[in-house]
């Protein structure tokens, strides 16, 4: 399912980051602590965001489980470990290994470990100015 990438077979601890896209539709879970005044306002606005706006549910699931990643590596390395996001695999054959439900979707895996190799170089990298737009994107 990805093709015997080490990152995979050889991890110590390997994630596989799933999202489920309904999740807006339970805001109450969410909100359960909060003050009712906050409750009130945010339980039908969460309703309001999300109805109806598939992209803009995937885009949040996406964004949520990219956050969540991010801080699994952050966490890793504080720890002395090495880790690897990953999207380098069959999605369909991943979520059928894991018996995901319809309304979820596979989001990326995270690979953890000691590294047994060092990385392969990076390629280059874009130039600063290349990726942060400051105030505005200029005219084409």
């Amino acid at each position: 399912m990805a093709w015997d990438q080490s990152q995979v077979t050889d991890a110590s601890l390997f994630i596989v980051l799933c999202a489920d896209l309904k999740s807006w539709e339970y805001p109450e879970r969410y909100w359960v602590h909060a003050p009712e005044e906050v409750r009130n306002f945010m339980i039908p606005a969460i309703d309001d965001y999300y109805r109806g706006k598939d992209q803009v549910q995937r885009d949040e699931a996406m964004r949520s489980c990219a956050i969540a990643a991010q801080t699994l590596m952050l966490a890793a390395q504080s720890m002395g470990y090495n880790s690897c996001p990953m999207d380098g695999f069959d999605f369909e054959k991943v979520a059928d290994l894991i018996n995901l439900p319809e309304d979820h979707i596979v989001t990326m895996f995270v690979a953890i470990g000691k590294g047994t190799k060092e990385p392969w170089p990076r390629p280059g990298q874009l130039q600063l100015d290349e990726v942060v737009i400051k105030n505005t994107f200029s005219e084409q």
